[in-house]
């Protein structure tokens, strides 16, 4: 059990075919794939990335599995509000960290995630869920981790549920993982 197998199972049970599911964070494109599969050819992905080389990667691999129901985009996500209408996305998924392969000087920041968080809880219908992988370390993550773990403790308990898991018996910068559902 770890963090990525934690995720395949909140996205089996939250992407639904001809669904909206969003991937915050698209890097090399493999959770976009799974999201596109899971809403099938009915549904639609939107795929964010602020990094040209993530952006190609994830196009890539689309093309490769024949997937043509995602929208592959090269902006923040902290703008996916101007992307899709409230209350109409059923999972999203963000990767916090870096790209796996690149430039590990290019991060996700606490400011553009917090404020990406705040447009997809706009985005989520009710019983939607946002999840975080938060990967920190080395020169970045402790600062948004701990920016994060206090931001989510603020969130309103009438109108959202927070879960967080930790692996507490594993050692190193364990990512942690949290889910956020609307409407509980």
């Amino acid at each position: 059990m770890n963090t990525l197998s934690l995720n395949e199972k909140l996205f089996h049970e939250s992407a639904v075919p001809g669904g909206l599911c969003i991937d915050a964070t698209a890097g090399n494109g493999h959770d976009t794939a799974k999201l596109c599969k899971l809403v099938g050819p009915n549904g639609k992905v939107l795929a964010f990335d602020i990094q040209s080389q993530a952006i190609d990667n994830t196009r890539r691999r689309l093309a490769e599995l024949g997937l043509k129901n995602c929208e592959v985009i090269l902006d923040s996500h902290a703008n996916m509000g101007k992307y899709a209408q409230p209350g109409t996305a059923d999972l999203i998924v963000f990767n916090l960290g870096w790209l796996p392969g690149g430039d590990h000087s290019i991060f996700t920041h606490a400011d553009s995630t917090v404020a990406a968080i705040e447009a997809g809880l706009e985005l989520l219908r009710d019983g939607g869920k946002i999840s975080l992988s938060i990967y920190y370390g080395g020169q970045s993550g402790y600062e948004e981790r701990d920016a994060l773990l206090e931001y989510l403790s603020r969130l309103d308990s009438d109108k959202y549920t927070v879960l967080l898991t930790r692996f507490y018996n594993r050692t190193g910068d364990v990512p942690i993982s949290s889910v956020i559902i609307k409407g509980t």
